[in-house]
């Protein structure tokens, strides 16, 4: 297993060490109260520490349905239990804070008395601790319900934003100015997102009338006997010059040779360190494609590999690069790609991350621009993990080339 991989499986296996150590302490110990009911909430909440905990060594090894439903229980409450490790957080937070001021207000009254200053008796103290904190740990629940379930409805449900940005290209021919690129990447084919959430994707992204379709990675997280009928949606999109893909690093995780055959069945074709010519003999440019940055390291095959991917390209035509990750754009840039479209971040997908994720990352979400060159990166059309997008909307994106 890549160093780096271990380090964020070790990561999630903290936090939901942690996590589950926060909930039981604000939350079930101050709203649980029968010897009974306490005791299987520890149990449920050991039970899904664990699971979380182990849930790389199990994947792969339970049979197909038990797999899934696995991912589906385990990934749920990950992010119902992120949501109110947040909540409890904020209100914690709070709380502190007023205490603070109220121990400033006190130090000042005292420090220059007019009156006497009452004190409550330790009795009346005690059980006014215990009511806030029921107090507190009843809004948490709320509050972190409801928070799971609008980050369900934003990611799973609701359509996704469409973002429309036109770049200029200076190189480009004059003939395709206003030429249309949609991106799909990040959607993630898995435990929850089947064959309905892609027919109604394709349909969304029909509608924007592409003159091509990018698919810029990490679309599946299965093997193909299990989600081919759900990708098999793809075949229904729609654009003047057809539908490119370029592998992600999950699809290293669930097989890229078998994916790649079975998109290139779907008259989807793959770009793993080529370019070709998109347009007419009229006017047209390159469209150049990379494979996974790092995702390659798992298998030990051939990976990102810029300098076969140009080789034979005429350096003056203008060109659109696609690659997963947003890694390596400056140097794409010098080598005279003009436009790079990629995914991976997700925008951060879900708090604390997405506030952090601008230095997880140089080019992290949206438009960037080195020298001559532009990169935009998307937050993806679906998630990973927990079934919830909080702060990062899923997004279609439309790039509309201009001379």
């Amino acid at each position: 297993m890549p160093p780096r991989l271990f380090s964020f499986s070790m990561l999630i296996g903290l936090g939901a060490v942690l996590g589950h150590l926060y909930i039981y302490r604000r939350l079930v110990r101050e709203l649980v109260h029968g010897r009974v009911a306490r005791l299987l909430a520890i149990v449920f909440l050991v039970a899904m520490g664990l699971l979380m905990g182990m849930r790389r060594a199990l994947l792969g090894v339970l049979p197909e349905e038990t797999d899934r439903l696995f991912k589906v229980a385990t990934y749920s409450w990950m992010g119902v239990a992120l949501c109110l490790v947040i909540a409890l957080g904020l209100m914690d937070l709070s709380r502190g804070l007023i205490a603070v001021a109220r121990r400033i207000r006190q130090r000042r009254a005292v420090s220059a008395p007019t009156q006497p200053v009452p004190s409550a008796t330790p009795l009346v103290d005690e059980e006014r601790r215990k009511l806030l904190g029921r107090a507190v740990a009843g809004g948490a629940l709320l509050a972190g319900g409801g928070l799971a379930t609008y980050g369900h409805w934003r990611a799973f449900l609701a359509p996704p934003m469409v973002t429309e940005l036109a770049i200029k290209i200076p190189k480009l021919p004059r003939a395709l100015d206003g030429f249309t690129i949609v991106q799909l990447t990040d959607v993630h084919v898995g435990p929850f997102i089947r064959r309905r959430f892609m027919d109604e994707l394709v349909r969304h992204a029909n509608a924007l009338k592409p003159d091509l379709v990018a698919i810029t990675g990490d679309l599946v997280d299965g093997e193909v006997p299990v989600l081919g009928d759900a990708v098999a949606a793809l075949r229904n999109l729609r654009s003047r010059y057809g539908s490119y893909f370029v592998t992600g690093n999950h699809e290293y995780y669930a097989g890229d040779v078998a994916w790649v055959e079975f998109l290139q069945s779907l008259d989807i074709q793959t770009l793993r360190n080529r370019h070709v010519r998109v347009g007419d003999a009229g006017a047209s440019l390159d469209l150049v494609g990379v494979d996974d940055w790092s995702g390659w390291r798992r298998t030990g095959q051939q990976g990102y590999d810029l300098d076969r991917a140009l080789a034979g390209r005429e350096p003056e035509r203008a060109a659109v690069l696609l690659a997963h990750q947003p890694a390596n754009f400056k140097q794409a840039a010098e080598r005279g790609m003009d436009l790079q479209i990629s995914g991976h971040t997700h925008g951060g997908q879900l708090p604390p991350m997405t506030f952090f994720i601008d230095y997880a990352w140089e080019h992290a979400v949206g438009l960037y621009r080195h020298q001559d060159s532009h990169i935009y990166v998307s937050r993806g059309c679906g998630f990973w993990g927990p079934p919830m997008r909080v702060g990062s909307p899923p997004e279609l994106v439309k790039l509309v080339l201009t001379s």
